[in-house]
């Protein structure tokens, strides 16, 4: 009558297909009318095989099952078709060496959330079909190693709400993300170097709230411009060249988090706060300690943005270098045109008394638009 249940291949050595059948056996001799979740965690050494495999799902189908979680290392498995018209599973989370070869066919209407964790696909097609087969999914999940494709993913989901994409090591220059969800409301990318050939988003005009951590030729005029109807937006990248979107104003945006690494992050810093006029949060986490090739200088906007003057509310710096002019400046800036701000915030956790005290000095002898502003040094 256990609702969850949990099996591992490690511990079942005594002979190959062992594993098998001792679940197997388990799950015949279940008794409750749903299964909650199975987690099956196998490792392919020559105990349990890819028929093994088919033959756990085959049984778990039958058990009315509403989350599975199936972990395969060593050896790939392809999933039998079997799953992909499980008509009670809601969430699936597949993770590392388990073959996708999805057929045409795919109905798995109660999915709502689908994590992909490291899978092999064996084309661009399968994730096309396995999400065309979702009609009710909500949360997406995708993380993926090398790929080499010659076109891009595409995630066409007009029920999604939430959808989370890292990439790591290397691709070719024609793989990539299209995205197509005019119901997200969520979304985080994060990336390291040259994991994207390009990145589209297509439609997704509610969407609210995104992070976006990656390298450098994706921060462009196609990826800030398809993110103007944001509320909230975590902003980390090394850019070497901004392509700020032409004409685009952040009208909904509330809450910016800007996670600096070298000079060209205060340009970026200057076109948000131009392009976000109702900027009510800014937060900014860069190094501790900054080198003097990296600060770069502070170039100030030729007009005081309308967000300084009407709205901004909260300051916020963590790893602030009061030592560094450059970054006084920003801050001075900051202070003296910010009408409405009602706390700012400098974090440096590693101050010596001494320098605590030559921080505060510099800080409070800034004259400060705001009459009520709360000065804070953590």
């Amino acid at each position: 009558m256990l609702p969850k249940l949990e099996f591992h291949s490690y511990d079942h050595k005594s002979g190959p297909g062992a594993f098998s059948k001792n679940v197997s056996k388990a799950l015949l001799s279940h008794k409750a009318p749903v299964l909650q979740s199975l987690h099956l965690k196998i490792y392919l050494l020559g105990w349990c095989t890819t028929s093994d495999t088919e033959t756990l799902i085959g049984v778990v189908l039958a058990r009315k099952l509403r989350k599975l979680v199936l972990q395969v290392l060593w050896e790939p498995i392809r999933i039998s078709n079997g799953l992909y018209n499980c008509e009670t599973l809601e969430t699936l989370e597949l993770k590392y060496h388990v073959l996708l070869d999805v057929p045409s066919s795919v109905c798995l209407k109660s999915l709502t959330t689908l994590h992909l964790h490291y899978v092999n696909f064996k084309d661009n097609d399968s994730l096309l079909n396995l999400l065309s087969g979702c009609p009710n999914l909500e949360n997406l999940d995708v993380r993926q190693n090398s790929v080499s494709s010659t076109k891009p993913f595409t995630i066409a989901v007009p029920s999604l709400q939430r959808l989370t994409i890292y990439a790591s090591g290397r691709v070719d220059t024609d793989a990539g993300y299209v995205i197509n969800a005019p119901c997200l409301k969520f979304l985080k990318i994060e990336g390291t170097d040259q994991v994207f050939g390009y990145f589209l988003i297509e439609n997704v005009p509610e969407l609210e709230e995104a992070m976006i951590s990656v390298s450098s030729h994706l921060v462009n005029d196609n990826l800030l411009g398809s993110l103007t109807s944001v509320k909230r937006l975590n902003l980390e990248s090394s850019p070497s060249q901004i392509k700020f979107p032409t004409g685009s104003i952040f009208y909904q945006l509330v809450y910016l988090e800007l996670l600096t690494h070298n000079e060209e992050c205060w340009n970026l810093l200057t076109l948000m706060l131009d392009g976000s006029p109702n900027l009510q949060v800014l937060k900014i986490f860069s190094h501790r300690y900054w080198n003097n090739d990296a600060v770069g200088k502070w170039n100030q906007p030729e007009n005081v943005p309308e967000c300084l003057l009407f709205h901004l509310e909260t300051f916020f710096w963590k790893g602030y270098d009061w030592r560094q002019e450059a970054l006084f400046e920003v801050v001075r800036y900051i202070l003296s045109n910010t009408n409405c701000l009602k706390i700012a915030t400098f974090s440096s956790k590693q101050l010596r008394s001494e320098e605590r005290v030559e921080m505060v000095k510099d800080l409070n002898s800034v004259a400060r638009a705001s009459n009520s502003c709360q000065l804070l040094v953590e």
